[in-house]
């Protein structure tokens, strides 16, 4: 090889290096060529986190990777800016799908990807209900049911699997007693019904620590006359009195510590409830909603038409809902992705039918019916809310249990619950 001939190749090697060298140093630290825009650009990434694990992820329609088999994740990296449609896929499973948008330097998350069974299971409990409560703890479901004897409660221990009669309703009244409501104690040791008798409606404790259950009346206390509604949270009372101020007092009603300022306009013939969460107060006034807000120290309106109110299992966030519309008010700053601030408003969804029972399913999804169909529904509203059928029954009455992490339902005077829905 001539002098001349090594020379010019060192020279193009020399040239080769000095433009190959800044694309390599652009391309490691994560630039890419935008052919679309013509210009050198900052990836992102996408960040996912599914259950169940070893999901399918495709990108654009394009299969990608699947989900890492011990944590379920998977990081989509070296994306272009701009919005990509993920969708996440598993046999048996019914599908996630979202558009995303990527920011050069950034990662984009959603952290809280469930995927729902395409035919749920659902187990027989029991025939012949007409009405269940069940346990906070998710262990025992009280049934409502009738015979020639009238109406009848049954206790059904649901980890035993034992049913054991409660009481009838010619053990509380010989001539009969109308049914007319059932809650549970908070430590779950007793009932608390009501019943109407010779027209008089009538509260009793039932309780289910003794063997066999013990009822004993309890004779309701009227509240002091300028008081209108009361509400008892822990060891304290919160009441609203006829000025339209709520105290935080004692079980005498003596005012201990004023809440609100300024005073609520209180007016005659209207329903009203305090409803307190952890250090929340709302008031409802029929199906108006308020909060309290303790900068201006007054309560101000957030919702009109409401029919249901739930707090997260997280006491983060409210769950709303109308007979068409479901909202989430964030209580607290929520830094993870979608991130929310204090005091927000999210629109959910909305439908022509009337929407039933709404729960928490976790904190980042609920669970309602609407008609005859039971639905989930994330809380995650970035491009569009992610929506599953889990099953059609008649007319449902719904409850989900925290604990247990099941759903329960009666149709047609048939109690069923499903299987975990949930990690």
């Amino acid at each position: 090889m001539s002098r001349k001939t090594r020379t010019i190749l060192f020279s193009v090697f020399v040239f080769l290096f000095f433009i190959i060298s800044p694309v390599a140093v652009l391309y490691s630290q994560g630039y890419r060529f935008d052919f679309a825009n013509k210009k050198i650009t900052k990836t992102g990434g996408i960040f996912l986190k599914i259950s169940p694990k070893q999901a399918d992820i495709y990108i654009d329609g394009k299969p990608l990777k699947k989900t890492d088999f011990f944590s379920g994740s998977a990081l989509l990296g070296n994306l272009l800016p701009k919005t990509y449609k993920i969708s996440v896929k598993k046999d048996g499973f019914q599908i996630w799908e979202k558009n995303l948008e990527v920011q050069g330097k950034e990662v984009t998350e959603a952290k809280n990807i469930i995927l729902f069974p395409e035919k749920a299971q659902f187990s027989f409990l029991s025939k012949g209900i007409q009405d269940f409560w069940v346990s906070s703890d998710g262990k025992k479901v009280v049934f409502k049911e009738t015979d020639s004897n009238g109406w009848a409660l049954k206790l059904y221990n649901l980890e035993k699997n034992v049913k054991s009669h409660l009481i009838g309703e010619k053990e509380i009244y010989a001539k009969g007693a109308d049914f007319t409501s059932l809650e549970w104690s908070q430590d779950q040791k007793e009932l608390y019904l009501k019943v109407v008798m010779k027209e008089q409606e009538k509260n009793f404790a039932l309780k289910l620590d003794r063997t066999p259950p013990a009822l004993v009346e309890k004779i309701a206390t009227s509240l002091p006359e300028n008081i209108i509604v009361s509400q008892k949270y822990n060891n304290d009372v919160y009441y609203l009195n006829n000025l339209g101020y709520v105290y935080k007092s004692d079980a005498t009603f003596s005012p201990e510590e004023k809440i609100n300022e300024t005073p609520f306009p209180v007016q005659q013939e209207t329903e009203y409830n305090l409803i307190i969460f952890s250090n929340y107060i709302f008031l409802k006034e029929n199906q108006a909603l308020y909060s309290f807000n303790s900068d201006s120290k007054s309560f101000e309106k957030i919702f009109e038409g409401i029919r249901d109110l739930k707090i997260s299992p997280d006491n983060k966030k409210i769950v709303y809902s109308s007979d068409s519309e479901i909202w989430v008010l964030f209580l607290e700053d929520q830094n993870e992705q979608p991130q929310r601030n204090a005091g927000e408003k999210v629109f959910l969804t909305r439908f022509s039918e009337n929407i039933g029972d709404v729960f928490w399913l976790n904190s980042d999804y609920l669970i309602f019916n609407i008609g005859d169909k039971i639905k989930i529904a994330e809380i995650d509203n970035r491009d569009r809310v992610n929506i599953y059928d889990l099953g059609e029954f008649t007319s449902p009455k719904i409850f989900f249990a925290q604990n247990s992490k099941k759903l329960y339902f009666l149709s047609n005077d048939s109690l069923s619950f499903s299987e975990n829905l949930i990690p």
